[in-house]
């Protein structure tokens, strides 16, 4: 009997983790990045020594702009050279999202630093900030990168905490707004 208990308990607790992570599968592959996020938020103490689920969860909280959830995360990517070379991925965009907000903010030159380069907007726009490629213009840097988009960079005081904002614009209108603090 106490076999039979065990044994039912152990098929309950796999096909529920199957369950929470075809959910959150699910989620990302419908780009509900903001659920998913919340998701794996929720889910994270249940699943934390799972690499695919830390890597759903922080690439949901990545396409959702929730920098800072992907800390957590990041932390269990230890294992593989893959799980080391994706929290070293998500270490760049926290560092560049930190300082890009901390110049702003504070009025202190980044100028001088050189991060790796990712294909996250963040990222992108820290590249250009930091080798001086824009055009600043009442609170407002323009950033007009060769593929026909343009970035601009502000901060939005009206918010507590302050928010650092990037509109991404084609053809002059707003494509996307982020958002961070």
């Amino acid at each position: 009997m106490k076999k039979l208990l065990i044994l039912s308990f152990l098929s309950i607790t796999l096909f529920g983790a199957e369950g929470d992570l075809k959910r959150l599968y699910s989620m990302y592959s419908q780009k509900e990045y903001a659920k998913a996020c919340q998701l794996g938020l929720r889910l994270f103490n249940r699943h934390k020594k799972n690499s695919k689920f830390l890597m759903l969860y922080a690439l949901s909280c990545l396409n959702a702009d929730y920098i800072d959830r992907l800390a957590v995360p990041m932390t269990g990517l230890r294992k593989t050279k893959t799980e080391r070379a994706n929290a070293s991925y998500f270490a760049t965009v926290i560092l560049q999202k930190k300082l890009l907000y901390h110049a702003l903010l504070d009025d202190v030159d980044i100028s001088h630093l050189r991060l790796p380069k990712t294909g996250y907007i963040l990222s992108r726009v820290f590249d250009m900030y930091t080798k001086q490629r824009y055009v600043y213009e009442n609170g407002v840097y323009r950033f007009e990168p060769e593929n026909g988009v343009v970035y601009l960079l502000y901060v939005d005081r009206s918010k507590r905490p302050p928010q650092m904002v990037i509109e991404e614009r084609k053809e002059g209108k707003t494509i996307k707004r982020h958002r961070y603090w």
